[in-house]
């Protein structure tokens, strides 16, 4: 579908900067709360919230691939790097998955994401939000890579060699970080980075399952993509990401001008949950329906 030609902000270094650093700035407080709590049991959740503000870098990953984070390329490739980094993916691979995700969005057999977000059964839901394939498919992919095997439907012959670059150079960074852990016998990327990530990726897997699950398997954005309202907290953490329709259809449009272009097309949106919670409890009693069906001889 066409982009709206009418609304073509910039990015903009400023309005991008001034987000990250109130991201870190949550992760400072995060972290803080996690030392305050060591020791305790308070510091399960600590770590969890941690976690959460941690996993949510994938924002500012996903708006630097499409360069909309920031008006500087170097800037976004950066922080994109960075963010990749925390998260187990590669910014250059997640660049070319995502961009044949927004060209055949909800297409079968051509995006990609169709199949790592098919939950279907209560097993595949539960599944899906530990993380777990996310973490198996991140640590295969990763190790691929760096072997030299880089190739995919979505992925032009020129890119691999970067790839395999990428995919080694991530190995190396986890490499020193794990042989000074040991040398300094030090758990602080156990309890700053590995355990927060693992607690917090169920957050993230919720969220980011509501952008298109359950929707028509055609090519109108506006029937394919939902947008989902929520509060501030999140739309700040999610980089406004919530306004997911509006993001694919005019996906050049930064994450600042966002609930501009929402206020814009609000009266074209065709799928809106209001909020996440209520999105999984519509799944839920679908995936509950589905089961009797099928249990039921009768059906």
């Amino acid at each position: 579908m066409a982009e709206n030609v009418e609304f073509r902000p910039e990015p903009s270094d400023r309005a991008g900067l001034l987000h990250l650093a109130g991201h870190f700035g949550l992760l400072a407080v995060t972290a803080s709360l996690i030392g305050l709590t060591r020791g305790t049991a308070a510091v399960l959740p600590a770590l969890i919230l941690h976690g959460i503000v941690l996993v949510f870098l994938f924002a500012p990953l996903h708006e630097s691939v499409h360069r909309t984070a920031f008006r500087s390329r170097l800037l976004n490739d950066w922080v994109a790097w960075l963010a990749g980094l925390v998260l187990l993916l590669p910014p250059n691979w997640f660049r070319a998955f995502h961009f044949a995700h927004h060209r055949y969005t909800q297409i079968e057999g051509r995006d990609p994401e169709l199949e790592a977000k098919r939950v279907e059964t209560w097993p595949d839901y539960l599944v899906h939000l530990s993380g777990w394939r996310y973490w198996k498919s991140a640590v295969v992919l990763i190790l691929r890579n760096a072997s030299g095997r880089a190739a995919a439907s979505f992925v032009p012959k020129t890119l691999e060699p970067r790839l395999v670059r990428e995919a080694r150079m991530m190995l190396a960074v986890y490499a020193l970080v794990a042989a000074l852990s040991l040398a300094f016998r030090s758990n602080v990327a156990l309890m700053y980075w590995i355990l927060p990530v693992l607690l917090g990726q169920p957050f993230l897997r919720a969220y980011l399952l509501a952008e298109h699950t359950g929707l028509p398997l055609v090519e109108d954005f506006w029937e394919n993509t939902r947008t989902t309202l929520t509060g501030l907290p999140v739309r700040f953490l999610a980089w406004n990401m919530p306004f997911h329709t509006e993001h694919h259809v005019n996906p050049a449009v930064p994450f600042n001008a966002l609930p501009e272009l929402h206020a814009r097309e609000r009266e074209k949106l065709k799928v809106v949950t209001p909020g996440y919670v209520a999105f999984h409890r519509e799944w839920q009693v679908r995936l509950s329906e589905s089961n009797l069906s099928a249990s039921d001889p009768r059906a």
